[in-house]
């Protein structure tokens, strides 16, 4: 029992290390030799959990992207107006200059060229896309919007308008940029009786 403990709290140091590292270094610069470090774990500790670095790194990728959609679906799916609910995730608190864990991988070669690991980064992704545009329905079926709008074209512009944030903000070195981006998105989707 002690050692299924010991050897469930290894992989959990291990999957959480190798979440940061990714992160903050993309996978070329995310060694094994990194992860054991971070995590406090073995080289044997390590290839006992996980076949190897693409392994352990699809095991990350993926609990990264469920804590996103977690984060996304609970002011998505919170109360309010189509409107508040999409202001509500677009102002949620995040650390803006480390950028998306997700959206990051994007610009990572080597993820993008295994589609093992591309595929938790596009779902979660087009999950995203998906439940934006279900929220701008509701909204255009309300009349909360008008116009010639289309959900998912509206959807993509939002995720676009975060993910273009992040980028803006980290060249600049300054949230500064990514706050613009969202002020000008939330000013075009405010109701006409809000502007």
């Amino acid at each position: 029992m002690y050692s299924d403990a010991m050897s469930t709290n290894a992989s959990e140091r291990l999957i959480e290390a190798t979440r940061e590292l990714l992160w903050e270094r993309g996978y070329v610069g995310t060694s094994p030799k990194a992860i054991q470090q971070a995590a406090g774990a073995g080289q044997g500790s390590m290839y006992h959990h996980f076949d190897g670095k693409p392994d352990l790194a699809l095991a990350a990728i993926r609990r990264t992207a469920d804590e996103l959609r977690a984060a996304a679906e609970r002011v998505l799916g919170g109360k309010g107006s189509a409107y508040e609910r999409i202001e509500a995730y677009l102002l949620r608190e995040r650390d803006v200059l480390r950028g998306c864990p997700v959206g990051r991988l994007t610009m990572d070669p080597d993820v993008i060229a295994s589609a093992e690991l591309r595929v938790p980064v596009d779902e979660t992704l087009g999950w995203l896309r998906r439940r934006l545009a279900g929220v701008v329905q509701e909204g255009l079926d309300s009349g909360e919007f008008t116009g010639p709008l289309s959900a998912e074209e509206l959807a993509s512009t939002v995720v676009a308008t975060v993910q273009g944030g992040y980028v803006l903000a980290r060249a600049s070195g300054s949230p500064a940029a990514f706050d613009t981006a969202v002020s000008g998105l939330l000013a075009l989707l405010a109701p006409r009786t809000a502007r």
